[in-house]
């Protein structure tokens, strides 16, 4: 008996190598055929295929060379998140007041204490929308009897520095939807949208939509003009965290109808305007709204209301599936806070790295500044990347990690698109047992062209 297992385990061992090594044959010569297109010319290539069981080499191109990633970073961050953090991790946004109530009257502040949660007011789930939201809070005053808030809304984002975002994001991204900065009070996605009515002819006044339905806060300098048919959204915010002013600037095709999505400039303000609307519809009187970024003296404060998010196995979703930056650059400040010395992303990044060196990844490949891979300073090389993919492979929440990797080309994997820079990084074979990373900086061409060549060479691994 002893011999008929040691029989079929050696056949077993026969059959998986001659697969590899035909696989590794294909890929060569797929690889050759990929690497003579001429948008490569200029180009460089960080290519691995791994037996994702095992984590043994089955082929490798320039594997060692660091690139920028793109969103292909995502991989690293959310399975990070999920091996430290865990699956059920919540995050908590904490209401209270202070003062005293007295006949219905509350003479103090109504204080909203973020804790970092990066789906407060998101629309991706009921529980978390706006008006959910703005229901709990007006809820739980009904509850304590209080009619009346003779003080302030005070939205309070001290709990994390001011520094919002993370270095290397550059100036033409950090005022549009997907560069929306970190807070430790989040609302909205920290974004909000903005209506455009073209000109009628080419090169004319695009006007802005209903301001009224804006923040009264914000202040914005339209120059953007009317692009031509076909044209569609080339519209760039411009602003810095906490400011008020935005500049838009670009072109907005003649024919486009689209709502253009931008970045708040303080979300935590943005809230508290919210609120203190919301109250006053339902018959509340409020002072001001005001947002506090450092520890304030605020004293003798009473819990009124515990929100607590989705767990992180749904946020990890949303974020490989539909790329939201903001959620990654959000786990990275909460592995500071939670493992390190503090909620900053340069702290986040040493505990991420910190992590990965104890499972043989050297620090030196992870040169990285964000969570999201929206900066183009990130360099990590794709055997890095795909040493990770196989080490979720092998952990409990694989699944929630595997199925949030969107499908392209009929494959589970996550892609990374900035200017010059593609990628993707996934599982492919029978019971994912082949794990990759495919990443290009400084193509020439388009980035259809470039990514359908991509497509070809990894339909190698099905």
């Amino acid at each position: 008996m002893k011999k008929t297992y040691l029989l079929l385990f050696s056949f077993l061992l026969i059959v998986i190598t001659v697969k590899a090594q035909n696989l590794a044959t294909q890929l060569k010569t797929a690889y050759a055929a990929f690497a003579k297109t001429d948008a490569l010319k200029y180009g460089s290539v960080s290519f691995t295929v791994l037996d994702s069981k095992t984590g043994t080499l089955i082929f490798g191109e320039k594997e060692n060379t660091g690139l920028a990633t793109a969103s292909t970073l995502k991989t690293i961050t959310s399975a990070t998140a999920l091996e430290l953090l865990g699956e059920d991790f919540t995050f908590k946004t904490e209401v209270f007041y202070s003062g005293e109530i007295v006949e219905g009257i509350l003479n103090g502040d109504l204080i909203i204490k973020g804790g970092g949660d990066p789906t407060l007011g998101s629309e991706r789930w009921d529980k978390t929308k706006k008006l959910q939201i703005l229901n709990k809070i007006l809820f739980s005053l009904q509850q304590k009897g209080i009619k009346i808030i003779k003080g302030n809304i005070i939205a309070d984002a001290s709990a994390w520095d001011t520094q919002s975002l993370p270095t290397g994001w550059i100036w033409q991204d950090i005022g549009n939807y997907y560069g929306a900065g970190t807070s430790a009070l989040c609302w909205g996605e920290n974004q909000f949208d903005l209506n455009f009515t073209p000109g009628k002819t080419l090169g004319s006044a695009v006007e802005i939509g209903d301001i009224s339905k804006t923040y009264p806060f914000l202040k914005f300098v339209n120059e953007i003009t009317t692009g031509k048919y076909g044209s569609g959204d080339n519209v760039y915010a411009y602003s810095a965290p906490y400011t008020n002013l935005i500049y838009l600037r670009g072109t907005y095709g003649i024919d486009l109808k689209k709502e253009i999505g931008l970045s708040l400039p303080e979300p935590s303000l943005a809230m508290a305007h919210d609120v203190s609307e919301f109250l006053k519809g339902n018959g509340y009187e409020t002072k001001f709204i005001q947002s506090v970024r450092v520890p304030s003296n605020i004293k003798d404060v009473k819990p009124l209301l515990t929100i607590t998010s989705p767990p992180l196995r749904e946020i990890i979703y949303w974020f490989n599936k539909k790329s939201i930056n903001l959620f990654g650059e959000q786990f990275i400040r909460t592995l500071g806070a939670k493992l390190g010395q503090n909620a900053s992303t340069i702290e986040g990044l040493k505990v991420l790295k910190d992590f990965w060196k104890t499972k043989g990844i050297d620090p030196e490949t992870l040169n990285i500044y964000d969570g999201s891979g929206l900066s183009p300073a990130n360099r990590v090389n794709s055997l890095t990347m795909a040493k990770i993919l196989a080490y979720a492979n092998q952990q409990k929440w694989f699944k929630t990690y595997y199925d949030s990797f969107p499908l392209y080309n009929n494959q589970k994997m996550k892609s990374g698109t900035i200017a010059n820079v593609l990628g993707y990084a996934g599982y492919a074979g029978q019971e994912n047992n082949i794990c990759f990373s495919l990443i290009i900086n400084n193509y020439s061409g388009s980035a259809a062209q470039m990514r359908q060549k991509m497509y070809t060479l990894l339909n190698t691994l099905k």
